[in-house]
């Protein structure tokens, strides 16, 4: 019973790191008509949502950097330490955009100060996916590391949907009093979560998969390791990756926008619907990782590539018939779909890399992935829309990304019983201390 107890509160305290910082992300992205205005006015509609669009990819493309940077702190002084961090600078970033003054009091100096804590934003995210979930991997079971790994990410998936039902205070207080100055509640309230971020994580202990390898590791370089042996593993990576970004992101960075400016859907319709959607991926989450832990993460993640590209043009159908019924029905169905790929894909994608290097292999290849997939979807998304002068056109493009990810999934080894020391990486364990295969 003891142990069951430690157990749940290893998962909960290296989960609750994606709650808050993936709350302090999604802030951003339910905020962007609001900021559109604020920052950027004086051109078109479009063009401030576009313009708000590319800041908000800002922060995907600095997640490479927190990642490379954060991944090899994580594997040099440990996972712990670096989470710790992590949490800091994400709060940061976040109060101090809900403190920035408008570019009607600064200017220019506004919207070019919103791209640095952005950028910090972007940082800081890079640096907890790859460390919390590593972390998380390395303290579960081989028999429960996908139900583990999905139930750390729900945590973040929730936080997107809490971080919609905090949006309604627009009705409360009146749409006048929230785009004039209510608006900075949410992302000061990120600041604040930074604060119980960093208590929670006090006293948390490195995973003793972590800490036997690093005391065998100690005088190695996990940079140079990964640069060398880990080739396959992001390669890996790269092919899981562009189902998940896209799909993950059509629904966290674009949907929510999209039904209030094209379908025209009230705000509080908007909100609930998206948040019921982005709710369906966070219970999805820990049953498909359970289910890759017995059927194995390739079939699981072949499965979800199917739902995605069967399921994105009827959903963006649905969502743009203007009924609140249909937003919700397509947002949930697509949103099951990214759950069951997400989980299982999660997995896989942090068991290709040995303990020696994981946070940094993962880091490189997974924050690169999803910097160009992710960062970009709500952009092309929205282009599209103008492009084709059709609402349908970003569920096409899902679609092709969902049938192309299913073939490049072929070529991804399963991964469920691989031992996390040595992974895929050290068929002959040259880079490996004596013993490593003996490791769990």
């Amino acid at each position: 019973m003891r142990k069951k107890a430690t157990s749940l509160r290893t998962l909960a305290a290296g989960s609750i790191g994606n709650f808050i910082e993936i709350y302090d992300f999604a802030v951003f992205g339910f905020s962007v008509p609001i900021i559109a205005q604020h920052f950027f006015p004086g051109t078109d509609k479009t063009a401030a949502l576009l313009s708000v669009f590319a800041v908000y990819a800002v922060a995907f493309f600095a997640r490479p950097v927190g990642g490379v940077i954060f991944g090899y702190l994580a594997d040099i002084v440990g996972r712990t330490k670096v989470l710790a961090w992590t949490v800091w600078l994400m709060a940061a970033g976040t109060a101090f955009i809900g403190l920035l003054p408008t570019y009607s009091s600064l200017g220019v100096a506004a919207p070019i100060l919103l791209v640095m804590f952005r950028f910090a934003q972007g940082m800081a995210l890079g640096g907890e996916t790859s460390g919390a979930a590593s972390y998380i991997i390395e303290s579960a079971s081989e028999a429960k590391r996908g139900r583990w790994v999905g139930a750390s990410y729900a945590f973040g998936y929730i936080a997107n949907a809490c971080v919609g039902i905090l949006f309604m205070l627009q009705d409360v207080v009146g749409k006048v009093a929230y785009t004039d100055w209510v608006w900075r509640a949410p992302f000061v309230i990120g600041g604040l979560l930074g604060i119980v971020g960093f208590w929670l994580r006090l006293g948390l202990e490195e995973p003793d998969e972590f800490k036997e390898v690093a005391s065998e590791t100690a005088a190695r370089n996990p940079m140079l390791i990964a640069a060398r042996s880990g080739t396959k593993g992001m390669v890996h990576v790269l092919l899981l990756m562009p189902v998940l970004a896209v799909s993950a992101y059509l629904l966290l960075g674009f949907m929510f926008t999209f039904l209030v400016t094209q379908v025209k859907m009230p705000h509080t319709m908007a909100l609930l619907t998206n948040a019921a959607g982005i709710a369906a991926i966070a219970i999805t989450l820990p049953l498909a990782g359970s289910l890759s832990d017995r059927f194995g993460r390739k079939k699981i993640v072949s499965l979800g590539a199917v739902w995605i590209a069967l399921s994105a043009f009827p959903a963006l159908w649905l969502a743009s018939s203007g009924t609140v019924e249909g937003a919700l029905i397509g947002q949930v169905v697509f949103g099951i779909g990214v759950g069951i790929y997400g989980a299982a894909s999660m997995t896989a994608m942090l068991e290709v890399f040995p303990t020696a290097y994981r946070a940094t292999g993962h880091a490189i290849s997974y924050q690169f992935s999803v910097a160009v997939f992710g960062g970009t979807t709500p952009f092309i998304a929205t282009w599209l829309v103008h492009k084709f002068n059709s609402p349908l056109a970003p569920g096409v493009y899902t679609a092709i990304v969902g049938a192309v990810g299913l073939l490049a999934i072929q070529f991804v080894p399963e991964t469920r019983h691989l031992k996390l020391r040595t992974s895929t990486e050290d068929s002959n364990h040259s880079d490996m201390p004596d013993g490593a295969e003996t490791a769990r």
